[in-house]
């Protein structure tokens, strides 16, 4: 019997064989079954297997529109991680070059540069669920004046700021390193060292801009 290619043999098994090649059979003392064999059948006749394609153009451009966040080749949105250092770092740099000046009661400084933005940043999507992070150090070189006395006198140094991560912002600490160290009095320092302190907060709000720039990437 044929069944779409498929041809069903009967194959049955005497136990009652004897040694010339003659066979009998007692009732009940033999046993049969029955499968499926393919027989050979016309090429065109059989289900073709599924070539491989080459992404044109506008497959990709259609991948691209749907909802997942995965790359294109990665539609399911299982777990996929993004470096985003390159860019983090240098939007960093931007964003902290451009804190300019702040005035103090006696005196006036600027950030001058960015000599230290070290760090990682990066984006996950995990079931098609997109997460993102980053933990950076930074160090800004200052320069400014101060009204000592009756004197203005010219300081330079470092805000270091230690390393922090996505969703510490407010918990940022700044350091600072004065160039001039000697011959300079106690409570000078301290207070060129309260009103740098001051820079923290622009740092703070630049950073929470950077945080968003990063969720919206």
């Amino acid at each position: 019997m044929e069944n779409g290619g498929l041809v069903a043999e009967n194959i049955e098994n005497d136990n009652n064989n004897h040694d010339d090649g003659s066979s009998s059979s007692a009732a009940g003392g033999g046993s049969s079954y029955t499968y499926w064999v393919r027989r050979d059948l016309k090429k065109e006749d059989a289900a073709p297997l599924p070539a491989p394609r080459k992404l044109t153009p506008q497959d990709v451009s259609t991948l691209s529109k749907s909802n997942s966040l995965g790359s294109v080749w990665n539609q399911a949105g299982t777990w996929e991680e993004k470096n985003l250092n390159s860019w983090a770092s240098g939007r960093i740099k931007e964003l902290m070059s451009s804190l300019g000046s702040l005035e103090f009661s006696s005196g006036k400084a600027e950030i001058a540069e960015v000599t230290k933005c070290v760090g990682d940043a990066f984006l996950v999507t995990v079931r098609n669920k997109k997460r993102v992070g980053y933990t950076y150090e930074l160090t800004l070189r200052f320069k400014g004046d101060w009204l000592i006395g009756e004197e203005k006198k010219h300081f330079g140094g470092h805000l270091d700021v230690p390393e922090f991560s996505f969703g510490e912002v407010d918990d940022m600490e700044v350091e600072i390193r004065l160039n001039q160290e000697k011959d300079i009095a106690h409570e000078v320092k301290m207070q060129v060292r309260q009103d740098l302190k001051l820079f923290l907060k622009p740092i703070r709000e630049k950073m929470l801009e950077f945080e968003q720039e990063l969720k919206d990437r």
